[in-house]
């Protein structure tokens, strides 16, 4: 399998900006991301307990396609060949998640060895490579014990996830110096416990607002265990943000925008980077929870020290607070008002940007307005965008994907993230989701996100256009500055 270094489209600018290679500094964390669920497969060998999304898909209806991960894309079993695809875009960083269960079947105690031997070789095999690691403790796939003692709403799942992170850490620390400790809160807590379109598939507003606490727990207690361990490790949080904007000026829909900025974005940022919950999102949760589940301290386990804010990035938000307002799924990840918990009549409307698969709104404008934003809120910390694509309806036509509008998302998206270094963010790193065509959890395997084209049926790997116009970019800046 080889790159076509001809796809590439690093000139100038139609502005005369100088080439979009030569616009990233030295040392520059150039990647692509996974998550174990998605990839992996193999979830009931060597000892691999159950996760709460391997229950999820078994319930009919909750997959659109009926498919489940048991295969996945076989990565487990494939570490070789999904190692050399990194090494052959010329990627300098790789970005996947530990499955939990896969550790520790019961969510702790135990340590499966057999799983450790697994992220064992994987992380041996990409330093052999010349890349480095950057490990996910958390994408979602809790073990199914924990959630049938009560999940993330119940403390003590937080508790037991301090042990993994400990756990994980002992195992593959002497390594592993980038840590990304909990992914995306939001969808874990939000899709997960109030609108029930994610695993475990529960609704129940005021437990997934325990839920979202507890992960901050998690990611706090995880971040101590690690510095802890190694001070001189890096450690993150991966949050998803989206730029939201109002409607209108009118009053009502300024306020829909500061409430759904609130629970999306700034409920998570605050408390990691400032110890505290903003008083206007607790006084909307109010209505639907008493927050007896803070405890005394929490707030300041939760604001650990953090090398890295970990941005991933996919679309903007435009809302109206108007009667009648309703969710549009082309305009919000979600089709269900349910995943905002105490944001009723809140409605998410189109503006007419192009659109992915997905239906989600392509701005890459908002990414920088994004990254920027951070930058001037919570200073002194440096940003990666440790995920950022979409998802397109890809075909694979003699060995070959003509995915031009991905290219033209993942070269516009780079170019974003240029123009937010132009201005003074800290930027260190950017990873592009995803490696490879994967599960897409709830949408099965409907919607492909892959840099690499991935044949169901047979598991062969074939590089899109996006890829190689990706890989050639990455392999230009590097040479670039290590020219210099």
């Amino acid at each position: 399998m080889t790159i076509d270094n001809d796809t590439a489209a690093n000139g100038a600018g139609d502005d005369g900006s100088a080439p979009l290679a030569s616009r990233f500094p030295s040392g520059f964390s150039w990647g692509a991301a996974t998550s174990s669920y998605q990839v992996e497969g193999a979830t009931s060998t060597d000892g691999r307990g159950s996760s709460i999304w391997d229950t999820f898909v078994a319930e009919p209806g909750r997959v659109v396609d009926g498919s489940n991960g048991d295969t996945a894309i076989d990565s487990y079993r494939n570490i070789e060949g999904d190692v050399a695809l990194v090494k052959e875009m010329g990627l300098n960083a790789y970005r996947f998640s530990l499955s939990w269960p896969r550790i520790m079947p019961e969510g702790g105690g135990r340590v499966n060895a057999a799983g450790i031997a697994y992220y064992s070789a994987l992380v041996d095999a990409l330093l052999e490579a010349g890349v480095t690691p950057w490990v996910t403790l958390y994408h979602w796939d809790l073990p199914q014990a924990l959630e049938n003692a009560g999940g993330w709403p119940k403390r003590d799942t937080a508790e037991r996830f301090g042990e993994f992170a400990a756990a994980a850490h002992e195992a593959l620390g002497d390594r592993v110096k980038h840590w990304i400790t909990v992914n995306e809160p939001w969808c874990a807590a939000f899709l997960g416990y109030s609108s029930g379109e994610h695993a475990p598939g529960r609704r129940e507003p005021a437990a997934s607002i325990a839920a979202a606490h507890h992960l901050m727990v998690a990611h706090g207690l995880a971040a101590q265990a690690i510095k802890e361990a190694d001070p001189e490790a890096k450690t993150s949080i991966g949050l998803n943000f989206y730029p939201v904007y109002a409607a209108s000026d009118a009053p009502v829909d300024v306020d829909a925008a500061r409430r759904i900025d609130g629970v999306q974005n700034r409920f998570f940022t605050d408390a990691a980077l400032k110890g505290r919950y903003p008083e206007d999102v607790l006084d909307d949760f109010g209505a639907v929870t008493d927050f007896s589940f803070i405890e005394v301290g929490d707030m300041e386990l939760i604001n650990q020290p953090l090398d890295i804010l970990s941005v991933n990035f996919y679309s903007q938000f435009t809302v109206t607070g108007a009667d009648g307002g309703s969710v549009s799924a082309s305009a919000a990840p979600t089709d269900s008002d349910s995943a905002w918990p105490a944001n009723d009549h809140v409605g998410f409307v189109t503006t007419g940007l192009p659109q992915t698969d997905m239906g989600w709104e392509i701005a890459p404008a908002g990414l920088t307005d994004t990254l920027k934003r951070l930058h001037d809120n919570y200073p002194g910390v440096k940003l990666a965008v440790t995920e950022n694509g979409a998802a397109f309806p890809d075909k694979l036509l003699d060995g070959q994907v003509a995915d031009s509008e991905r290219l033209d998302y993942v070269r516009d998206h780079v170019a974003a993230c240029a123009d937010a270094i132009d201005e003074g963010v800290p930027l260190i790193g950017y990873f592009a989701w995803s490696l490879a065509d994967n599960f897409e959890w709830a949408w099965g395997y409907t919607k492909r996100f892959g840099l690499v084209y991935v044949d169901f049926e047979t598991g062969r790997r074939y590089f899109k256009d996006s890829g190689k116009w990706y890989g050639d970019l990455v392999r230009q800046a590097r040479s670039n500055r290590e020219a210099e």
